[in-house]
C-alpha cells in the first residue's frame, strides 16, 4: 500500500530474531534500525508488530504533529531560563529544573488528556501495545514494568501538566515498545507508571500527556 503524500509514518526495524535467523541464513547485514526520517528519505523497514495501516499513519501523524508544537513551546521556554554553570551543583541543576517546571505548566495551564494522545492517536497505541504485550514475551515484559514500579497511579494523582512524582523512580521502558511507538527527541520519554503510560518531559520533569490503563491485563 503506497503511503499518501506528508504522512509521517513510524518504520521500523524487524525483530532482532529474524534480523538474527536472516544473517544465519543468507549471511545478510543486520535489519537498519528504527528511524524517524521523512518517507522520502527513510529507508524501508518492517515495524516490530507489523505495517501501519493509512489510517493508522495519519493518526500517528497527528500526534507527531502535536509532539512537534510541544518541542516549539519546550525550546521557546528553555531559551528564557539562564544558562547553567558548567560545572552546577546539584542544587544549582535542581533549581534550573524546578524554574522551567514552574514554566512549562504556566504555558500549558490549560493542557489536557490527549493533547498529544490524540483521540485518534489513543487507539492506535492501545493497540500497538496490545499486540506487544499479547506476544510470546509479553506477560514478562508487563512483570517486569510492574515490579519496577508496583504504584497506583489512581492514588498518586497523576495529572497532565503535573510533576513526575518525586518519589517514583523511573522505570526501565521495554525496547519492544521504543520500537514500536513514534519515536521521541531526547527531551522527551515514554515511561510506565503502574498501567498507565507517560509522556515526560525529562527537562522539566513534567507529565506530558498520558494514557491510563495502557498496560492490557
Amino acid at each position: 500500500m503506497s503511503t499518501p503524500q506528508g504522512v509521517v509514518v513510524f518504520l521500523l526495524a524487524a525483530t532482532a530474531a529474524l534480523a538474527l535467523g536472516a544473517c544465519a541464513r543468507h549471511g545478510d547485514p543486520p535489519a537498519p534500525s528504527a528511524t524517524s526520517a521523512s518517507p522520502a528519505a527513510a529507508a524501508t523497514t518492517e515495524r516490530v508488530v507489523g505495517p501501519l495501516t493509512t489510517a493508522d499513519a495519519q493518526a500517528l501523524a497527528g500526534m507527531n504533529d502535536r509532539l512537534r508544537d510541544y518541542i516549539d513551546l519546550h525550546m521557546k521556554l528553555e531559551r528564557s531560563l539562564p544558562d547553567l554553570p558548567k560545572e552546577a551543583t546539584p542544587e544549582q541543576i535542581d533549581r534550573h529544573q524546578r524554574a522551567f517546571e514552574k514554566l512549562v505548566r504556566a504555558a500549558r495551564a490549560t493542557a489536557k488528556q490527549g493533547d498529544i494522545f490524540t483521540p485518534e492517536a489513543r487507539p492506535v497505541i492501545m493497540r500497538l501495545l496490545a499486540t506487544i504485550f499479547s506476544g510470546p514475551d509479553g506477560q514478562q515484559l508487563k512483570s517486569s514494568i510492574r515490579d519496577e514500579n508496583p504504584v497506583d497511579p489512581v492514588a498518586l494523582r497523576l495529572t497532565v501538566n503535573g510533576r513526575y512524582p518525586d518519589t517514583v523512580p523511573l522505570a526501565t521502558v521495554p525496547p519492544q515498545v521504543l520500537q514500536t511507538l513514534p519515536k521521541l527527541t531526547e527531551n522527551l520519554e515514554y515511561r510506565f507508571i503502574g498501567d498507565w503510560l507517560i509522556l515526560l518531559d525529562t527537562d522539566a520533569h513534567v507529565i506530558a500527556d498520558l494514557i491510563d490503563n495502557a498496560l492490557p491485563q
